[in-house]
């Protein structure tokens, strides 16, 4: 199976590693252009708890340079989403997909537009990744991997990506309900990202202090509410619980929106929490919690990037 992940930040770089490891054809994309030479001079250097690897793995400016593949795994921020699914389209051999493990809501719904909801993947994943410079990612956690069909019944080539990445060290499970996927992450995400990204805390450091702690539980209250009331049925039982569990599993690392602000770059913020809000106004369900994080992430936005 040829494969292209577009997005080679910690999370891309973290896949595209452990897939070129385990002998598949992989190219990593992106438009970051010291980490592209870096990659491309002395290779990925992937950081573990067992020490440093080097992994030597295809990488490419953009897109332009690619040929037809079977499947594109996206891993670029929200907001290039939209324009990642047409460069995925233009990639895929007839019958290939796209696979989103993106954080948020509406990217699945944004890539079917683009390529058909019946060629999307959708899901999460508990690995935990930062980004330590070009061509340098630590592996800050480890987790299951859920992936699923957008539309559409699972079939055999779902079933072969998620063995794929599972012979590669990402276990990886199929599940039937994709929605549930998502918003399980989400109600995740909505816990951990945005206190660690105010706080600069790591993930772990959010179950220390009562005060996080009690943050924590109300953002994911509320979460949990919308959820409710839009119809979805968590997969898991005890969310609080859950997302604890996630925050204490990669208690080393630090959260997606944390890196974004210590770049000074663009949070998702705005599909995550944001997405509680903007979910609950149109169910009828309160979020002041989520609100209020909202706002302050949008605000420490302004206050750090570039006019």
């Amino acid at each position: 199976m040829k494969i292209a992940v577009i997005g080679a930040g910690a999370m891309g770089s973290l896949f595209g590693a452990y897939l070129a490891k385990a002998g598949e054809a992989v190219t990593l994309v992106d438009i970051w252009q010291e980490h592209v030479a870096a990659i491309r001079s002395q290779g990925l250097l992937l950081s573990e708890e067992a020490g440093d690897e080097v992994v030597r793995l295809d990488v490419v400016l953009g897109t332009g340079g690619l040929v037809a593949v079977d499947l594109v795994i996206l891993f670029v921020k929200a907001a290039a989403t939209r324009v990642a699914a047409v460069d995925a389209a233009a990639l895929l051999r007839p019958g290939g997909r796209v696979l989103t493990l993106q954080n948020g809501l509406g990217n699945a719904e944004v890539i079917a537009e683009i390529v058909g909801a019946e060629r999307v993947l959708a899901g999460t994943t508990a690995q935990g990744a930062t980004l330590l410079g070009p061509g340098r990612v630590r592996h800050g956690g480890r987790g299951e991997t859920h992936i699923g069909r957008l539309s559409g019944e699972v079939d055999g080539l779902c079933a072969q990506v998620a063995a794929m990445l599972s012979n590669a060290g990402l276990p990886t499970v199929v599940e039937p309900d994709v929605r549930s996927l998502i918003w399980g992450k989400l109600v995740i995400n909505t816990g951990i990202n945005a206190l660690t990204a105010l706080l600069r805390l790591r993930n772990g450091q959010l179950a220390e202090l009562a005060e996080t702690r009690q943050l924590l539980a109300l953002a994911v209250e509320e979460a949990v509410q919308v959820a409710g009331a839009a119809g979805v049925a968590l997969p898991y039982e005890n969310p609080l619980g859950k997302v604890l569990a996630v925050a204490a599993a990669t208690g080393q690392n630090q959260s997606s929106m944390l890196q974004d602000v210590l770049r000074g770059s663009p949070t998702e913020i705005a599909v995550i929490n944001g997405a509680i809000v903007r979910e609950g106004e149109r169910l009828g369900v309160a979020t002041p919690v989520n609100r209020t994080l909202t706002l302050l992430v949008q605000a420490l936005e302004k206050n750090l990037l570039p006019s």
